[in-house]
């Protein structure tokens, strides 16, 4: 490649920078300065130790927002990297590192699409915005999730968010996310007597007595789903008894499970039926409810509009819309009634080793958000 574009070459400037999730490694502060530089106001709102970074551009009107995060997650073993995460390489038109895809490559793009979007509109109508935090890919609870507490408490709105999760499975923009499940984590204590395993008639087994009730809810079957969402999934995720010792009875379990599920269950429907069959068995029990985020939705209008348009313009004419994956910040930014659209990279090998996006990819991407930019706010 003669010459490498500015959406690749701030691409390569953020995955030099090893911002392992909640560290921000001076991401923030390179973009905040790019952004002051084409005339953005910029906001820092910081917690908890995480970086979050609020910049606009304009004042009235509705207010459009480009969501991302700066964090990675960790490398894993790097004698496995084919050259060392943090020193992106271009081999063959690919950037290798880590955070290539998830998801420096979009951030870059969002900030060179805005500024060129206010370059070529610098009186637009409307507000335009970039949204980033330091604690996407961690717990969360200082991150996306504080802002929008703060931006509830100010009345701050945002009426459209792009998302820049990487959501194309094989082609850039063959897929984009509408919506995201929700997720509800269930963490179960059940407790039984201790004793010897020689005198199982003087304790309690709380693993044999929690069997039958966890072999209940994993053949259960929630919900049937609906047109944009599929059924209720249950899953154990970590179970710990014991002391250690083989001859020693435990006498208690902990059992750490999840909900994925979309709009066909309610948060408290699903926690009653759990009880429900944890009450049935007789088991000694106590349970703690985590809500990481409820499911969202978004119809068609201005925003789906504009980003199928855009990426018609683009040549790519064959896009399927739909809820799948895990959970991304939108679900917070949804609290605010936004329409949320995800747009983003390949995700192939997001959090593997050997991560790597198409630097064509990366500049198609950027012309997008600009093109979505410019259908919605100057339609």
């Amino acid at each position: 490649m003669s010459t490498m574009s500015d959406i690749a070459a701030l691409t390569i400037d953020l995955c030099r920078r090893a911002s392992v999730t909640p560290d921000d490694a001076g991401c923030q502060d390179l973009i905040a300065s790019r952004l002051q530089h084409a005339g953005f106001v910029v906001e820092p709102i910081d917690a908890g130790g995480v970086r979050n970074l609020w910049a606009w551009h304009g004042s009235v009107g509705p207010v459009l927002t480009f969501l991302g995060h700066t964090d990675v997650v960790p490398t894993g073993d790097l004698s496995a990297w084919t050259s060392p995460p943090f020193e992106p390489q271009l081999r063959d038109g690919l950037l290798y590192a880590r955070g290539a895809a998830d998801m420096k490559g979009s951030v870059a793009a969002m900030v060179v699409a805005l500024e060129r979007f206010v370059a070529a509109h610098p009186a637009h109508p409307g507000v335009i915005g970039l949204l980033l935090t330091s604690d996407e890919e961690g717990e969360a609870v200082h991150g996306i999730r504080h802002v929008v507490d703060e931006f509830l408490r100010r009345g701050q709105r945002i009426d459209h968010c792009v998302v820049g999760e990487p959501s194309s499975e094989h082609t850039l923009g063959d897929r984009i996310r509408i919506g995201r499940r929700g997720s509800l984590h269930g963490h179960l204590r059940v407790r039984g007597v201790q004793g010897h395993v020689a005198f199982p008639e003087k304790a309690l087994n709380p693993i044999h007595a929690a069997a039958p009730a966890l072999a209940e809810l994993a053949a259960m079957r929630w919900d049937e789903g609906n047109a944009h969402f599929p059924p209720t999934g249950f899953q154990i995720s970590n179970m710990h008894g014991g002391t250690g010792a083989y001859n020693v009875i435990p006498g208690e379990v902990r059992i750490d499970f999840n909900f994925r599920f979309g709009t066909a269950s309610s948060t408290e429907s699903l926690m009653q039926r759990t009880e429900a069959v944890l009450a049935r068995h007789g088991l000694d029990y106590r349970i703690v409810w985590e809500i990481s985020g409820a499911p969202f939705l978004t119809a068609d209008g201005p925003l789906r509009d504009a980003t199928h348009a855009a990426l018609q313009s683009h040549g790519i004419a064959h896009t399927v819309a739909d809820t799948g994956g895990g959970t991304s910040d939108g679900r917070f930014i949804a609290a605010l009634g936004s329409q949320i659209v995800e747009l983003g990279p390949v995700n192939a090998t997001i959090h593997k080793v050997d991560e790597h996006v198409r630097l064509a990819d990366l500049d198609t991407l950027g012309a997008l958000y600009q093109g979505i930019a410019e259908r919605v706010l100057l339609a």
